[in-house]
């Protein structure tokens, strides 16, 4: 864990910490000791009371193409998290995102899930991450404008098996109904899955 730094992106750091609090702690260095290729930042507040945030910084310094059209897209990608669960768990899900969608060399659009693969933390049903807008927050939050152009905040939200299954054979715009009429708390890594 070392001192993020913030000089690359002074207006992203301040758009973030408008809606989430001051950043508390930054990772620019992965378990295995190497340098990440952008930041891990955890912030002082979250969604609400117990519930903290962590994001990329500098993820968006990569622009990565959509893969359904022309667009190409500067994004960061954002967690929410309860405020007991252990840091470096939550840091190492970002990480591993980021630098899949690196890999990948596209960007994770609405409605993308990422895995199936295993609890994402010990003795959760959560296995998936499904991508949205963060609408825990306020719609300008979800984006952020600079003199390079726009930088959408994608938010990386814990599903279970059934539910990352639900979303191949229904579609992300049936799931997010189901999420409105279910309402589950996104923030618990330990819920139980929604009824489908």
């Amino acid at each position: 864990m070392t001192r993020v730094s913030d000089h690359d992106a002074p207006g992203l750091v301040e758009h973030l910490e408008c809606a989430l609090g001051p950043i508390r702690t930054g990772w620019t260095v992965a378990p295995d000791g190497a340098k990440t290729p952008f930041q891990i930042v955890r912030f002082a507040g979250g969604s609400g009371a117990g519930s903290v945030a962590y994001s990329t910084l500098g993820l968006s310094r990569r622009v990565l193409p959509s893969p359904t059209s022309d667009l190409r897209i500067r994004q960061e990608l954002l967690m929410l998290a309860p405020d007991a669960l252990e840091p470096d768990d939550v840091a190492s899900l970002l990480l591993q995102v980021g630098e899949m969608a690196i890999r990948m060399g596209r960007a994770l659009l609405r409605g993308d899930v990422i895995g199936p693969a295993g609890a994402l933390v010990p003795g959760s049903d959560l296995t998936a991450l499904y991508v949205t807008m963060p609408t825990y927050f306020p719609d300008e939050f979800a984006t952020y404008s600079d003199d390079d152009g726009t930088i959408v905040i994608a938010w990386l939200v814990p599903i279970t098996d059934s539910e990352a299954d639900y979303v191949s054979n229904h579609g992300w715009d049936a799931f997010e109904d189901r999420l409105s009429e279910q309402d589950p708390d996104l923030v618990d890594f330990h819920r139980t899955a929604m009824t489908l």
